[in-house]
C-alpha cells in the first residue's frame, strides 16, 4: 500500500469520506500505485493457460490446468488459475499470470466491499459487469502485451430453477463481456479444449459427469498445446476444479480427481489413436 501517512492527509481521509461502493475506485483515489497495473514489467513474464467451464444439472463447473510458461520454458508446474470469487461465483485466469492473480484478488475484495457497503450482494450480471470494468482498466497494459483474459461463471440465485442457474461469461482485453451458452474455454489450449467440450458435453449432466468432461477437455488441450499442462500423477499435480451450486462454491479434492484422471488414462490406453 501507499507510504502516505495515515493521518488527515493520508489514506484514512479517503476511508472516512463518503463515496462509491466500489473498492477499486477507492483504491484508485487513495493508493493508485497499489492497483495491479502499477509498476508492471513488460519483460517476459509467466503466462497461464487453459481454463474451461461448463454448466450441468446443479450449476456450473470450472477447471484450469496448472502450468505457467515464460516463452519456451515452464515457469511453474502447479500454479492455481481457478478461484472462488465469492460464495456463488468462480473466476479463471488466462494471460499474464502475476497480473491476473492480482486482479482476481482485487476483484474478490471488490465484491466483499460492495456487500458490506450496500448490505446486499450484486446480481450475477452485476458481478460480471464489475469484472469487465476491471479488465477495461488494464487495457493500457494489455496493449503493451500484458493482457489478462478471465473466464467468469456462477450460480444465479435469482434463476427460476437450478437447471438454468449455471451461467458463463467470457471477456476480451477491452472489457467486453459476452454471455456463453453451455460451455466455454479460454487460453492457448482453448481451440483443442473446445473441440472436446463440443463432443463430450450434454444437457443435464451430473456433477461427476461434468467433472470428467472438463478434465478430459484439459487433457485434450495438453495433448496438442505445449503451454497447457496435463495431469501429473507422479507429482500428484491435478487440474484445479471448482463448482458453483445452490450450496455455494466448492473445490474438487485431489483424491477424487486422481480417480478421474486414472479413468481417462485407462480409456486412452485402450484407444491410443483417439
Amino acid at each position: 500500500m501507499s507510504n502516505e501517512p495515515s493521518g488527515p492527509h493520508g489514506i484514512l481521509r479517503y476511508a472516512t469520506s463518503p463515496g462509491s461502493s466500489s473498492f477499486t475506485e477507492f483504491l484508485a483515489a487513495a493508493s493508485p500505485e497499489s492497483l495491479p497495473s502499477a509498476g508492471a514489467d513488460v519483460a517476459s513474464v509467466p503466462h497461464g493457460t487453459t481454463i474451461v467451464a461448463a454448466v450441468y444439472a446443479d450449476g456450473v463447473v470450472m477447471a484450469g490446468d496448472r502450468r505457467a510458461t515464460a516463452g519456451n520454458l515452464i515457469a511453474q508446474r502447479d500454479i492455481e488459475k481457478v478461484f472462488a470469487a465469492d460464495d456463488y461465483t468462480l473466476v479463471g485466469i488466462a494471460g499474464v499470470a502475476g497480473l491476473a492473480v492480482e486482479i482476481v484478488r482485487l476483484y474478490q475484495v471488490e465484491l466483499e466491499h460492495y456487500e458490506k457497503i450496500e448490505g446486499t450482494q450484486l446480481t450475477l450480471d452485476g458481478k460480471a459487469n464489475r469484472l469487465a470494468t476491471m479488465i477495461r482498466g488494464n487495457l493500457q497494459m494489455a496493449m503493451q502485451g500484458l493482457a489478462v483474459v478471465p473466464l467468469f461463471a456462477g450460480f444465479d440465485v435469482d434463476a427460476p430453477d437450478a437447471a438454468s442457474a449455471g451461467r458463463i461469461f467470457s471477456f476480451d482485453p477491452t472489457g467486453g463481456r459476452y454471455p456463453e451458452q453451455y460451455h466455454h474455454c479460454v487460453g492457448s489450449g482453448s481451440l483443442f479444449a473446445r473441440g472436446a467440450l463440443k463432443k463430450l458435453w450434454r444437457p443435464g449432466m451430473s456433477r461427476a459427469e461434468a467433472v470428467r468432461v472438463v478434465v478430459e477437455a484439459l487433457y485434450d488441450a495438453a495433448d496438442d498445446d505445449s503451454a497447457t499442462g496435463g495431469p501429473d500423477i507422479t507429482r500428484r499435480i491435478y487440474p484445479v476444479v471448482r463448482t458453483a451450486t445452490a450450496e455455494g462454491a466448492a473445490r474438487i479434492g485431489d483424491d477424487e480427481l486422481d480417480a478421474v484422471v486414472r479413468e481417462i488414462i485407462t480409456d486412452r490406453e485402450s484407444r491410443p489413436g483417439a
